[in-house]
């Protein structure tokens, strides 16, 4: 049975990667899909690839880190299609560096994207879910919310914030007013992001361990399982890893 069909599915940073192939997924199955990111380039690209053949898709530019602007994304989804079923919190940033560097700016970004904006995407569609008594938020999250990575304390904590977020939607959202909570932890996911390392010999480790990197495909499949499931069902916690993967 599919349980996807007509559910409105707010997704971020679906411009691209996880987001954009979870997108299409999803589309595929039925779902109306509202994109956001902050490329409309890529957005009506999205767009175009799963309204060609059939699907149903919408895009509105939008930093999550702006409230006002989420809760403009929600106001949108509602007044498109009357309701919004589910919210994917997607949209990340992933920037390494040690304590020593004292790197504040990448440190207020990530806070900004990874925790801000988890945040004002709970904000701006709760109320809708409250009031239509049932939803869906699925915070993706990453192995590193589950372990500290070398270089990554500032990411690390901002996906550790992930997870108790979401234990505790899932016991008072979900026990107590049937809107499920739902983490999915990617591992190393080929995404591009090796190459985009700007200092040599970081950009060759990258490349290093982005070589037993499986495909975003493989996330994206587990978005529609976690999704894909009856009233009564929640999926709590997935990881998502490469075989290879040793952490």
């Amino acid at each position: 049975m599919n349980h996807l069909q007509d559910k409105v599915v707010v997704i971020t940073g679906a411009s691209s990667g996880i987001g954009a192939v979870s997108a299409k997924a999803l589309a595929a199955r039925g779902a109306k899909i509202v994109a956001t990111a902050r490329s409309q380039e890529d957005l009506d690209q999205l767009v175009a690839d799963i309204n060609k053949p059939g699907g149903t898709a919408v895009a509105k530019l939008t930093d999550v880190a702006d409230t006002a602007a989420m809760q403009a994304l929600a106001d949108f989804s509602v007044e498109r299609f009357g309701r919004i079923d589910v919210l994917v919190n997607n949209a990340g940033l992933m920037l390494f560096s040690f304590w020593k560097d004292l790197a504040l700016d990448d440190w207020n970004r990530m806070i900004d994207v990874n925790i801000r904006g988890y945040l004002n995407g709970v904000h701006a569609v709760l109320p809708v879910m409250l009031r239509q008594k049932s939803g869906h938020i699925l915070n993706v999250d990453s192995v590193v919310g589950h372990q500290v990575g070398d270089g990554a304390g500032v990411y690390s904590s901002t996906k550790f914030f992930v997870q108790a977020m979401t234990e505790s939607m899932r016991k008072e959202l979900g026990v107590r007013e049937g809107i499920k909570a739902s983490t999915i932890s990617p591992g190393v996911i080929d995404t591009g992001w090796a190459d985009k390392v700007t200092d040599p010999v970081g950009r060759k480790a990258a490349q290093e361990l982005n070589a037993i990197a499986v495909s975003p495909q493989s996330v994206a499949d587990a978005v529609v399982h976690a999704l894909d499931q009856p009233a009564d069902v929640t999926v709590n916690y997935l990881i998502i890893s490469p075989t290879r993967q040793n952490w």
